[in-house]
């Protein structure tokens, strides 16, 4: 192999090796990596279908007429069409797409695919497919597809087959955090693999677990002997003469550039580039805090809790029993938090804590210097003494949390939404509160969907107001459809 010019260290070709051998430019081919998410896509496809076939088959005393399996065959054979669908919404592989926004063009385009199945068959096809059957199985497939690719992600990820190489431009604090970040979200499928940085102090230092291999000469031999095609420039600091250079001499080498702006902290899902008659432009959508958006997401929640808590009712009756039973008190436990604009409410949960909680906690703290350490942190143990047995069990799967649904009814909390912080944190929040307070708060949240109690006070401030700037229907159903998830892993659940 030849030197890359990383200048008298005497060792350039034994840094490389050891980097190609061990952090790897191993990557799952992008054909093979299609062709998993291809046949996960039509496997959810054709269980959509079967499974709609056999909803409709129970509910025969509703539907006279039987639909004999044989007669699916067509439909079975137009779903394999689907792909073609996905593949024009860039969703093969789809490397770099944020999960929200893939499963915005999963949904939208199952969705369209199908009201064109009914379109055609109602118009030109001589099959009469049965109309119950189809629309069960685009309400399954609306589920299954987004959920089955997702799950391939996962299981690639976790294995290491997935993704592309990308360099990282720039060894400082941007690098780092593009590193870490990148290496969190493995599904997104930009696996960073080395960084270059144009200060020698840098070079042959480690960076997040990565090597700092050169400066950005070096880029187009990356490019051109070992195939790196994605590269990510981290330099928000550099001059901007010295950036459009760095620009116009790299711009070309790289298939995919991604260029981080100076802006961290700002709005990132639901940003775009605008052409403003050869300037550019970055349009920020806070769709959250109009009031249209407000008024639809409303609705959501007074359709949803409303229906949901119907159907959940007997549940609800049954832990009031239970502890009822296990323990003194009330059922319910009403706390002070934040509201809107900074307007207390009284949250409504289960009671999962004795009586006189609050006297032993303050107790627990004044004779223990890790725990208080531990709460001034967190601000939750992960062994509190205050909870109940029964306590436990309902906080692990959050079924504390079902009366909520009474504040989302009120008008006082939102299905998804911020934390709802208590009123002695406000000191705490450093002016994020100005940010936060501005929607109604979650029963759940980003947060919750990204470790739950294992995340710091800081790091839920950073994600609520995340959520706040990025909001999208897409994003509220994302974070429903990851709760599900999380409450039944149980992660980060204490």
């Amino acid at each position: 192999m030849r030197s890359f010019g990383m200048g008298k260290s005497g060792n350039e070709e034994m840094v490389i090796e050891k980097w190609t051998s061990e952090a790897g430019l191993f990557r799952m081919p992008g054909a093979w990596a299609t062709l998993l998410l291809v046949l996960a896509d039509v496997l959810a496809l054709e269980v959509s279908l079967f499974l709609a076939y056999l909803v409709r088959q129970a509910l025969g005393f509703l539907f006279p007429a039987k639909v004999p399996l044989e007669g699916l065959a067509p439909l079975a054979l137009a779903l394999l069409l689907f792909p073609l669908g996905y593949g024009l919404a860039g969703l093969y592989p789809g490397y770099g797409l944020p999960a929200v926004e893939r499963m915005r063009r999963r949904v939208q385009v199952t969705f369209l695919l199908y009201l064109a199945l009914i379109a055609w068959n109602w118009l030109f096809s001589q099959e009469d497919w049965s109309r119950s059957v189809l629309l069960m199985a685009m309400g399954f497939s609306l589920v299954l597809v987004p959920l089955g690719e997702t799950l391939v992600r996962e299981l690639l990820a976790r294995l290491g087959l997935w993704g592309v190489p990308v360099l990282v431009l720039g060894a400082g604090k941007t690098g780092a955090l593009v590193v870490r970040k990148l290496k969190e979200d493995g599904v997104l499928g930009l696996r960073p693999v080395a960084l270059l940085d144009d200060d020698p102090a840098k070079w042959g230092m480690e960076v997040e677990g990565l090597p700092v291999l050169g400066s950005l000469e070096l880029a187009p031999i990356f490019v051109r002997e070992l195939g790196v095609r994605h590269a990510i420039v981290a330099m928000p600091g550099v001059p901007r003469g010295q950036l459009l250079d760095l620009l116009e001499k790299y711009g070309g080498v790289f298939t995919h550039l991604i260029l981080i702006p100076d802006l961290l902290g700002f709005s990132s899902l639901w940003v775009s580039g605008k052409d403003l008659g050869g300037i550019l432009g970055l349009e920020v959508r806070q769709r959250l805090l109009l009031p249209g958006s407000r008024f639809f997401k409303r609705i959501v929640d007074i359709v949803v809790a409303g229906v949901g808590g119907l159907l959940i009712s007997p549940l609800l009756l049954l832990i009031a029993l239970l502890i009822k039973l296990d323990s003194p008190g009330p059922v319910f436990y009403f706390q002070d938090r934040l509201g809107k604009d900074g307007r207390r409410f009284k949250v409504v949960k289960f009671r999962t804590m004795y009586g006189d909680g609050e006297e032993v906690l303050a107790k627990l703290l004044a004779q223990n210097p890790e725990l208080r350490a531990e709460y001034e942190l967190n601000h939750k143990l992960r062994n509190d003494p205050r909870v109940t047995r029964l306590g436990r069990i309902l906080r692990t799967f959050s079924l504390d949390e079902l009366p909520q649904l009474w504040n989302v009814l009120k008008g006082e909390m939102s299905l998804v939404g911020p934390r709802a912080y208590l009123p002695r944190e406000l000191p705490k929040m450093s002016g994020a509160e100005k940010i936060i307070l501005k929607v109604l708060p979650g029963i759940t949240g980003i947060w919750q969907v990204s470790g739950r109690n294992n995340v710091t006070f800081q790091d839920r401030l950073s994600m609520d107001i995340y959520y706040v700037r990025n909001w999208s229907i897409w994003l509220d159903l994302y974070i429903l459809a990851r709760t599900i998830w999380v409450v039944l892993t149980r992660k980060g659940a204490y």
